[in-house]
């Protein structure tokens, strides 16, 4: 039985032109090498190879995908990579045909983020108390998350010379490292002004630098290293759990928050596209449905001709409430 087949040089190629000519991220080429690395091993237990694969095959593969009980976005998420993969082989001259053309996508159901309330975002960047070099490391971290929207990655990615303070701006590296300028407000200057001053990350950095991008890093942890976006994740967990919002927690749910709140407070849906760093207007505007939500919620709960009305009491007429 075959556990895990390596990938053929075809697809090492297709890897290696995904991160030159494409840019892609660390992170998504690693997502696109265990997907196609499935994919191939998946082939080969059939007896085939990504060079005789047919339709009926990629198929069959979601169907046993689906079968399993596979979440729609992995199944759709992996599709996407072998399609990308065959067409590029295929453009490239490895095959005469590209045996993922005909197959039909796999449908994701339109997801709502769910973001904190505004009390919610209050009462966990309140969490982090004390003023010892990771308290106001944390502290920092969980302001700039929120002010900026910024993914994990983007955050802890920073370098310092991406940060002007002066200008309360900071340069955020995301997908296909596109950069865009992002400012931050008042709260986050403070607290990453005091992460940056003498009490924080002066007193973290070691006396031997172990490589050059850590020299550089704002975030750093404890061993003098640059914080890792696991590390940042797990900072943000903390906290929650800390005030009892650990059920609401995700990855995305400070970023998911500073657009939903930007909305609610009547910022222009092309700066919270262009704060975020969406490619497409299509992707920012999910998060006026949140708004809208949360509007057509808050309406039929205060309305007094949307509220349910109560069941009449035995004998008798109800006295109107108020």
């Amino acid at each position: 039985m075959i556990e895990t087949a390596p990938l053929p040089l075809e697809v090492e190629d297709f890897l290696v032109w995904l991160a030159a000519e494409r840019g892609r991220a660390a992170n998504t080429l690693a997502a696109y090498r265990g997907d196609l690395t499935a994919y191939v091993t998946w082939l080969a237990r059939r007896g085939s190879t990504v060079a005789t694969a047919s339709t009926a095959e990629l198929e069959a593969l979601i169907a046993e995908r689906r079968a399993a009980g596979a979440a729609p976005a992995s199944v759709a998420r992996q599709f996407a990579a072998i399609r990308t993969f065959h067409r590029f082989w295929m453009e490239e001259g490895g095959r005469a045909d590209d045996p993922s053309a005909d197959v039909e996508g796999v449908r994701v159901p339109a997801g709502i983020p769910h973001p904190l309330s505004e009390d919610e975002v209050n009462r966990l960047l309140a969490a982090v108390t004390g003023t010892d070099p990771l308290a106001r490391r944390d502290r920092a971290l969980l302001e700039l998350l929120y002010a900026t929207g910024a993914r994990i990655s983007e955050v802890v990615g920073l370098s310092l010379d991406d940060v002007r303070g002066e200008d309360s701006l900071v340069r955020l590296a995301g997908k296909g490292s596109k950069e865009r300028l992002v400012p931050f407000g008042r709260l986050a200057a403070a607290a990453l002004a005091d992460w940056l001053g003498d009490g924080g990350r002066p007193l973290l950095e070691p006396a031997r630098w172990a490589r050059r991008g850590d020299m550089e890093a704002v975030f750093l942890n404890q061993r003098g290293s640059r914080l890792t976006r696991q590390a940042a994740w797990l900072v943000v967990k903390k906290y929650a759990d800390r005030v009892g919002l650990a059920a609401k927690l995700s990855p995305h749910v400070l970023r998911h928050s500073c657009a939903t709140h930007l909305l609610d407070h009547g910022a222009d849906l092309r700066v919270v596209q262009e704060m975020l760093g969406h490619a497409s207007i299509s992707t920012t505007q999910v998060y006026t449905k949140v708004s809208q939500e949360r509007l057509f919620r808050e309406y039929r709960r205060a309305h007094p001709r949307a509220k349910k009305r109560r069941p009449e009491p035995p004998g008798g007429s109800r006295r109107l409430q108020d």
